[in-house]
């Protein structure tokens, strides 16, 4: 289904899969990205992205550093997917 897709971007398979999942489930085409390089790429391959569901914590290009690259090109929405609750990382969120 064009206009519906999800880019789930994690470097851990077995999260990526959790999600992709539930999100196929709800029939949403999902790509995935194990980096953040990677997801930038796909990013900009991929036009009917509508949501992107990013970790924090990767190797390469971290979360923040791939939210702010793509936020250079879209306004798409991010949702920050993290095993960190430390107050300062939700405030920067």
């Amino acid at each position: 289904m064009s206009g519906n897709a999800i880019l789930v971007v994690d470097d851990e398979t077995r999260m990526r899969k959790l999600v992709r999942d539930f999100l196929v489930k709800e029939d949403f085409k999902v790509l995935e990205a194990g980096d953040g390089e990677e997801a930038v790429d796909i990013f900009m391959e991929n036009k009917d992205i509508v949501l992107i569901i990013l970790d924090v914590m990767m190797p390469k290009m971290d979360g923040w550093e791939t939210c702010r690259e793509i936020r250079r090109y879209s306004k798409v929405p991010i949702i920050m997917l993290t095993a960190r609750g430390a107050e300062m990382d939700e405030l920067r969120g």
